[in-house]
């Protein structure tokens, strides 16, 4: 064979290993959704700015989806990279998108019309659409009574679909959608009088009725739904299937129930008379004492809004409050404890915030080291109102019926058989009024939660920029809204 030849042969060859390779090359599997946001290390959620979702106060990242997402980013073991979109439509648009969000967590409803567009998971959350009206109009009873309304909701929410389909029976309904106004935009205009009717999940009425004081659900529109996350829609199953998988223990082990308990648990505790007052008392009595508060919360490396909580619980802010048991002050303490941390005047209120303070971080470092927190704090604040002694009794209770003794959610359903004999005669300190600190810290956690809201620096976003309810300080301005007309 001549050189030529040899040398053509071996070309040939070349080419046919390099087709070869090619070809196996383009026949390899390529990575799954899943196995590429492990390898980045990075789960990238796309979300809303608002109370029930995702914000941020002075001690960082929270809200019901940012602690659910960051959870599931945890089992992946990676880290979880927040996004926040301009309006529900937009999150719908990022998912999928070449180099955009993995997941969509916002309080989405599950809606068969986005088929084809995004795949939801199984659901999480149950909430109803609600129809919320002005107090001093019409309470409408039905769904005819919406034509000729001024009707107002966010783009590309599932109340523009609800509506749709409604018009469909009621072909003069009217209404109009906005993707510059998040839900407390549209309580506040309803509450305003600038439009009549707006569409509301039940779970964020719950969230932000305090805030505006005319507003009422007057019905349900449908169903239960259900709220789930988002994944693009596609033939790669593998980050859904995963999320699923997430959800499904996290209803089994308790976790989901335990985020419910945290964001919605408390928030209808004070009903309306309550909320009234808080909010004026808030305006008119809170400016006397916040710089106590906040003095003596940093002495103490306590937050100044539990302990104003603690303060409002227990008195009010009246800083003379005296019960018939013989508690005084603002945050009425017994005399044997403001002896215990050297308040010589119970009736000065600068004492009082002082020895709370004190008194509670007492409490909170004495707890077993098992409870951590938020539990801690719940349980500190159990043992403020009713005693290290029979709190105690209550966790051993808990444990004897299969519970958890170092979590809240578990304890606070035993802490009322303190008061029944049949349960309070196997303990060491016997009867109490088990289901005083059950409310004791719902309300306070109520309040706290409050105060969190109105005190928060401003987001950035244009939602929470415009929605007051995340100024820097608080002023009759902002809370005039929550006060009832005198």
């Amino acid at each position: 064979m001549s050189v030529h030849s040899l040398a053509c042969t071996r070309w040939a060859k070349w080419l046919i290993a390099t087709g070869i390779l090619l070809m196996l090359g383009s026949c390899a599997e390529k990575p799954s959704q899943l196995q590429r946001i492990r390898e980045e290390g990075v789960l990238r959620v796309v979300t809303r700015n608002s109370p029930s979702t995702f914000f941020q106060d002075r001690n960082g990242e929270t809200g019901f989806e940012y602690e659910l997402a960051k959870r599931f980013a945890d089992e992946l073991g990676v880290e979880l990279q927040i996004e926040a979109a301009s309006d529900i439509e937009d999150i719908y648009s990022r998912i999928g998108r070449p180099g955009g969000p993995s997941l969509g967590a916002a309080g989405l409803v599950a809606s068969g019309q986005r088929a084809g567009q995004v795949r939801f998971t199984v659901p999480y959350l149950e909430s109803t659409t609600q129809v919320i009206y002005h107090r001093n109009q019409r309470r409408p009873t039905g769904p005819a009574e919406l034509v000729g309304k001024r009707i107002l909701v966010m783009t590309g929410s599932n109340h523009a679909e609800v509506l749709a389909r409604l018009r469909l029976d009621y072909p003069e309904l009217n209404y109009e959608e906005s993707d510059a106004v998040e839900v407390v935009d549209l309580l506040r205009m309803v509450d305003e009088g600038q439009i009549d009717l707006t569409l509301v999940e039940s779970n964020e009425l719950a969230m932000n009725q305090f805030y505006f004081s005319n507003v009422r659900a007057a019905f349900e529109l449908g169903d239960q739904n259900d709220l789930a996350w988002v994944v693009a829609d596609s033939d790669d199953d593998s980050l859904l299937e995963a999320a699923n998988e997430f959800l499904a223990k996290a209803r089994d082990d308790g976790m989901l129930q335990r985020l419910r308990e945290r964001y919605y648990g408390q928030v209808d505790v004070l009903g309306y008379v309550g909320a009234y007052a808080f909010a004026q008392h808030l305006q008119q009595r809170l400016p006397r004492y916040e710089k106590t508060f906040r003095e003596s919360a940093a002495v103490h490396g306590v937050d100044w809004r539990l302990l104003a909580a603690i303060g409002y619980q227990e008195s009010h802010w009246q800083p003379e409050a005296t019960s018939k048991t013989g508690v005084r002050g603002l945050m009425m303490l017994t005399l044997r404890t403001a002896q215990s941390v050297g308040v010589t005047n119970r009736l000065d209120p600068v004492q009082s915030i002082q020895g709370g303070a004190k008194y509670f971080l007492k409490v909170h470092k004495g707890l077993p080291e098992s409870i951590l927190e938020p539990d801690r704090t719940w349980f500190a604040l159990a043992a403020y109102n009713v005693g290290g002694g029979h709190l105690e009794d209550a966790r051993r209770l808990t444990q004897a019926e299969g519970l958890d003794p170092n979590k809240w959610l578990d304890v606070k359903q035993i802490l009322p058989r303190l008061s029944q004999k049949q349960w309070y005669s196997k303990t060491r300190y016997g009867y109490a009024r088990g289901g005083e600190p059950v409310h004791f810290v719902a309300n306070i956690r109520r309040y706290y939660d409050i105060l969190t809201w109105v005190t928060q620096p401003q987001m950035e976003g244009r939602q929470f920029a415009q929605s007051e309810l995340h100024l820097p300080a608080i002023s009759a301005t902002e809370l005039s809204r929550a006060v009832p007309p005198l």
